[in-house]
């Protein structure tokens, strides 16, 4: 038998898509003759998805999963090749399929699983990007799909009280925030997260676009500059979509006024199609 190495394995499976363990079997079967592997491949189930593999995937869902008790939960993005397929009940069965096996096992083995859905559906499948969020402690993990399921968000919110997070005022905090997130597109929950080589590099912009005016006049441009930066890009800094006299921090307080708690966001994650 043929010494079959690691990186021919992983030729073959950049040439087919199909799972490694096929590729393995393919070339132990082929007697570590690539092109008689890559036929053998073809024969099998695999076939649909090695025809597919090389078209570009960039429609499809952003799906989630939520266990019972608002814990743990999951946001994949799982990309196909038209709207057409997006929009196609199997397709959209198969992604929250996903989302629950990885809120189930967020190191689940996939790939045979979705070779199989390109086989079924006839066109490329790529599970794009996943993320899953558990909360530690008080406050619960809330989801968000936008209509047409194009924009998803995950977003984690702490609470020092277990009885906060079963409070109506705490489920609707948390649904505002998911919307927030969704339409207004943060990059961080706050100024503080904001890499300091971003900050020097946009005050640095900042200063040559206002070079010819005098030094306390830039320092005074720079700040309210920077200001409406971390308005933009910082969710906490942000103004409510619902009332944009508030911001979310000020939406935080409030709610942690109101239920004599901390309420903070820990964690969110978004995906968009074709962003």
């Amino acid at each position: 038998m043929a010494d079959i190495k690691a990186s021919d394995v992983a030729k073959l499976r950049s040439m087919t898509n199909a799972g490694m363990m096929d590729c393995k079997k393919a070339l132990i079967e082929a007697n570590g003759d690539l092109d008689a592997a890559v036929d053998i491949i073809r024969k099998k189930d695999a076939n649909i998805a090695v025809k597919k593999a090389d078209r570009e995937a960039n429609e499809g869902i952003v799906a989630n999963h939520l266990q019972s008790g608002g814990k743990v939960g999951v946001l994949v993005k799982i990309n196909c090749e038209t709207d057409f397929v997006a929009k196609n009940e199997s397709f959209q069965a198969f992604c929250a399929e996903v989302a629950q096996k990885l809120a189930e096992d967020p190191n689940a083995d996939l790939e045979e699983f979705r070779t199989h859905q390109v086989a079924k559906i006839g066109e490329n499948i790529q599970i794009a990007e996943s993320s899953r969020l558990e909360v530690e402690g008080g406050g619960m993990v809330a989801a968000y799909i936008h209509p047409g399921a194009k924009v998803g968000v995950l977003v984690e919110v702490g609470a020092g009280k277990d009885s906060s997070s079963e409070s109506e005022e705490f489920k609707q905090l948390v649904r505002d925030l998911t919307l927030q997130i969704a339409a207004a597109n943060p990059a961080k929950v706050s100024r503080d997260e904001v890499d300091a080589a971003e900050i020097v590099k946009e005050k640095e912009i900042i200063a040559e676009q206002f070079k010819d005016k005098p030094a306390q006049a830039i320092e005074k441009i720079t700040l309210g500059k920077m200001e409406k930066y971390f308005q933009t890009h910082c969710l906490l800094d942000q103004a409510f979509v619902k009332d944009g006299d508030s911001s979310i921090k000020d939406l935080l307080a409030k709610a942690g006024k109101s239920l004599e708690d901390e309420i903070t966001v820990q964690r969110f994650v978004r995906y968009q199609i074709g962003g």
